[in-house]
């Protein structure tokens, strides 16, 4: 009896390890995002955050996803459209967290320009290389993006990995080796510190940071809005001259488009037509890239948006009631902020004039404004409109943003009303 009952309570912790191995799995499969610890050399001392979907291919890509100043790997994970995108299309996400200067990424010491200095860029290469062995991520299929802060490693991590990444899209970025030292990189300011070099002393920057390597160099895509009070839109021009000398290209677009309104972009193809390099010019906005859109742009530009596991799914639009969307994205660093506010007409009959209000739930103090008259009484806040964007058309956006203050949490307004109606928030 005594021998039976052992075999039983044998069978039965076999049975319950198999039950909870499968359970393990499970979870460890689940869309979902997960920190790891303990994925190899780390000399940043960064997080890591991994977003596999629940569907992607045996050998799925990898994109690098990395936030601005004052941000994290869970809140750009938030905050981007990047997961919800790999959801449709089927590939993994590092979503990592600096942990520098007012949570910056390294782009200013001498070992953050230098292939295998002992800083950010290698604990980056170690995430990288960790998904691509325990996710199966496709070596051949690796691409970095990031804005701000995480938009000035991109461009030095296809500068000093150009091997490993087969493109880049930076939002709102300055060319690589732009900060000579710490006491250079001012990621509060609006100073344009990275202006009058020739494009082939910024191409030789990329090319001294790998003096043996021919080539590819990763396609790069370029972003900024064109009012941005943090990093100058000027800093686009230079980062054009850097990847088109890079790619042996002229800073003369072969061809100029408009997308979407507001965007510019111009695109610098090579003898084949390839487009190596493009720049995309965002009117009016602010320090607040990427905005809704933006993500999948670069997601095209990657060439990661065919062939994924689901079909793509629209959006839930907000209830057929509502004439007005607002779409706010914030910036946040230490006790400061930047915020974006894109108004959507979604109603059948034109805005003409338009005031739009809030309350803020915390003590935020606007500073500064562009693109919209803005007067603040308490927590109560009211923008109206300039003489350009005074009036909306049926589908059309008028969009604004503002620079303030804050203490305890940065927490965002819970409504807004347009000309004394109620708007519905969306994402």
């Amino acid at each position: 009896m005594k021998r039976l009952t052992t075999m039983l309570a044998g069978a039965c912790a076999a049975v319950l390890c198999a039950v909870l191995a499968v359970v393990l799995a499970h979870q460890a499969t689940a869309a979902g995002l997960v920190q790891v610890t303990d994925f190899g050399d780390n000399p940043g001392n960064l997080q890591m955050y991994v977003y596999r979907p629940d569907s992607v291919p045996a050998s799925p890509a990898i994109v690098l996803a990395m936030h601005p100043c004052g941000g994290s790997g869970p809140g750009f994970y938030s905050s981007s459209e990047f997961a919800s995108l790999a959801d449709r299309y089927g590939f993994i996400v590092i979503f990592p967290s600096a942990s520098k200067k007012m949570n910056c990424f390294d782009n200013w010491s001498d070992a953050s320009k230098v292939r295998g200095g002992r800083t950010d860029p290698v604990s980056l290469m170690s995430m990288v290389t960790y998904t691509e062995r325990q996710y199966h991520g496709d070596p051949n299929q690796v691409f970095v993006t990031g804005s701000s802060s995480g938009a000035m490693m991109t461009n030095a991590m296809a500068a000093l990995y150009p091997e490993v990444f087969k493109a880049g899209a930076a939002f709102m970025g300055v060319p690589f080796t732009c900060f000579p030292n710490e006491a250079s990189y001012n990621p509060g300011g609006n100073s344009a510190p990275c202006v009058g070099k020739s494009a082939q002393q910024w191409g030789d920057a990329v090319r001294q940071a790998n003096p043996s390597y021919q080539g590819p160099w990763p396609r790069m895509q370029l972003w900024h809005g064109t009012s941005d009070p943090v990093v100058s839109y000027a800093e686009l021009a230079e980062e054009v001259k850097q990847w088109t000398n890079v790619h042996g290209l002229s800073t003369t677009p072969t061809s100029t488009d408009t997308p979407q309104s507001g965007w510019t972009r111009q695109r610098f193809a090579d003898s084949s037509g390839a487009v190596q390099v493009e720049a995309i010019s965002v009117a009016g906005a602010g320090h607040s890239l990427p905005m809704s859109g933006m993500a999948a742009a670069a997601i095209r530009f990657f060439g990661l948006d065919t062939g994924g596991p689901t079909p793509p799914t629209s959006p839930t639009p907000p209830p057929p009631d509502s004439a007005c969307w607002v779409a706010y994205t914030p910036n946040t660093w230490n006790n400061g902020f930047t915020g974006n506010v894109t108004i959507t007409n979604h109603g059948t009959t034109p805005v003409n004039g338009w005031t739009l209000t809030w309350t803020w739930p915390g003590n935020q103090q606007i500073t500064g404004m562009w693109n919209a008259a803005i007067t603040q009484s308490g927590a109560q806040v009211t923008a109206r409109n300039v003489s350009f964007n005074a009036t909306i058309a049926p589908g059309a956006q008028a969009s604004f943003g503002f620079q303030g203050t804050y203490s305890g949490t940065n927490a965002a307004p819970s409504g807004f009303t347009l000309n004394g109606a109620a708007c519905t928030i969306v994402t």
